[in-house]
């Protein structure tokens, strides 16, 4: 069965998109530009959210005292060994607020990897609040010639969890500016996290109705995870019982029940995240990497006939 996507696996996969768009691989480099966050510096307040460690998801040739341009260079070199047919890539800046700085300087910070032969786009991850309309002119001209998409932290549709986790604005203002993004035909990515503390499992099942009517065209999802350096490892040690982590199979069978409600349209970038065992507290799902989760994951869609955006309303 072919679905509305284009091809035959049961949701919108990021891979698939790729290869439909740009007719083979793709592959990210990620970058560490040295950037901030507003809930670090004082702007806002301070210690950045709760559950962030950049360090636990940065690969090792990621370190922001190195230039852009090296980064790229060996993230090339790094791809180029382990995934021998990706032939183009896209600078992707992950490490906090990557537009949170003046506009110039954006350009030059940009202009290193776009002056590369083979980078065909920027996915620049950010806040909400760290967007304004020069920096979307900006962006929207640069879309014009290459692959742009702005990805959004969000995190949760609901304003109590969000302070909660020192976040440091509302899902209105993340509301806001993701459709500011996407009425410029700039592509528009969101983040989510599962498992914040204080939401019940139907909580948050219930967000999908809110998140598929924003007008995103990608979208990425992972369960909480504890790990080293963050606020929430105080806390867990404290008070273990106020976080309700998801063990492997309960959060399968939930992105399976989200994902059924999903907007189909939305491309899946990933569906879990892999913190670095070293740093990872809790949950830990033994030694299963993510393409390993992915392939278990379509195998219970497979079992249960089942497909993004099954029982999607608009």
């Amino acid at each position: 069965m072919t679905y509305s996507w284009g091809h035959n696996r049961r949701f919108n996969a990021y891979s698939n998109y790729f290869k439909q768009s740009f007719g083979g691989r793709i592959q990210k480099v990620t970058i560490d530009a040295g950037f901030t966050c507003p809930n670090r510096d004082g702007t806002i307040s301070y210690g950045g959210c709760a559950y962030c460690n950049n360090n636990g998801f940065n690969p090792s040739y990621c370190i922001p005292g190195k230039p852009v341009s090296q980064q790229i260079d060996e993230g090339m070199a790094f791809h180029r060994h382990r995934y021998k047919n990706a032939k183009k890539y896209l600078a992707y800046f992950q490490a906090f607020s990557n537009t949170y700085a003046p506009l110039e300087q954006l350009k030059k910070i940009y202009n290193q990897a776009l002056e590369k032969e083979d980078i065909v786009g920027l996915v620049i991850g950010t806040r909400p609040d760290c967007i304004d309309e020069a920096k979307l002119d900006y962006f929207q001209k640069l879309s014009e010639n290459f692959y742009i998409i702005l990805e959004y932290g969000v995190e949760s549709t609901y304003n109590k969890s969000l302070e909660r986790i020192n976040r440091g604005h509302s899902f209105e203002t993340a509301q806001k500016i993701i459709e500011k993004t996407a009425q410029r035909k700039i592509k528009t990515g969101a983040h989510f996290i599962f498992g914040l503390p204080g939401e019940t499992r139907e909580e948050m099942l219930s967000q999908v109705k809110t998140i598929s009517n924003l007008p995103l065209t990608n979208i990425k999802f992972h369960q909480l995870q504890i790990v080293k350096g963050t606020a929430f490892e105080k806390e867990y040690a404290k008070d273990p019982w106020q976080f309700e982590l998801f063990s492997l199979d309960e959060y399968l069978v939930f992105m399976k029940r989200f994902m059924e409600r999903l907007n189909p349209a939305f491309v899946v970038e990933r569906i879990s995240s892999e913190a670095k065992p070293s740093l990872l507290i809790q949950p830990k799902w033994g030694k299963i990497r993510g393409d390993q989760i992915l392939n278990r994951f379509e195998k219970l869609l497979e079992a249960e006939d089942t497909w993004q955006g099954k029982y999607y309303q608009p």
